[in-house]
């Protein structure tokens, strides 16, 4: 069984971008963390390890996305509260992030999203009513 999943994401500066996870609330792994990357805990079943641009072209021989004219993945992170999704955004845009949309509300899911200094997209979301387990 699967237990965590662990994104790896390229960054032009790592410390600058330790700095905006970090700004979001989310923790580091220093057991995980030197001069190439470091790991950045979400959840305890989410990580994401930012990973410098050298370090990451040494796990694909493909070209690493530019994200200023193209988009090769959005994350979205499921919140508990639209508090949340709200005060997530605010702290991207506090910490140098971006966004490109506005709240959205359709009643039993409220979202938004952010930009990180990397260009990489965010959606932020809280669903009030989920289904019952099946």
């Amino acid at each position: 069984m699967i237990k965590q999943i662990c994104l790896n994401i390229p960054v032009a500066d790592l410390p600058r971008s330790m700095a905006f996870f970090k700004a979001l609330g989310f923790a580091e792994n220093p057991q995980v963390t030197g001069d190439d990357g470091a790991m950045i805990v979400i959840s305890d079943a989410i990580a994401v390890m930012l990973t410098t641009y050298s370090k990451f072209r040494e796990f694909t021989p493909k070209a690493v996305c530019d994200t200023s004219k193209a988009v090769e993945v959005l994350f979205n992170l499921n919140c508990e509260s639209r508090q949340e999704v709200d005060s997530l955004v605010a702290s991207a845009l506090s910490a140098g992030g971006s966004t490109y949309d506005k709240p959205e509300d359709l009643g039993f899911m409220y979202s938004h999203s952010f930009v990180d200094l990397d260009g990489h997209g965010w959606g932020v979301f809280h669903i009030s009513n989920p289904p019952p387990n099946q």
